[in-house]
């Protein structure tokens, strides 16, 4: 995995979109698209992925 600069927000977008979509399609494939909730998934997926990301962002410049 590589380091990104500290501020590098669209690399942080871009993966929360690839974790969107990781998590929308795995729901998608093994139930279906019947309603709302398949898309939540993907997206609190998504939202959780960039809270790490901050969240790391924080704790490496507290040990810094």
């Amino acid at each position: 995995m590589t380091t990104t600069g500290s501020n590098n927000w669209a690399d942080k977008a871009e993966r929360a979109v690839a974790t969107f979509t990781q998590a929308f399609l795995s729901v998608f494939v093994i139930s279906d698209l019947s309603t709302a909730k398949t898309a939540l998934v993907g997206a609190g997926a998504a939202l959780l992925a960039l809270v790490k990301a901050w969240a790391k962002e924080v704790l490496d410049k507290r040990a810094a």
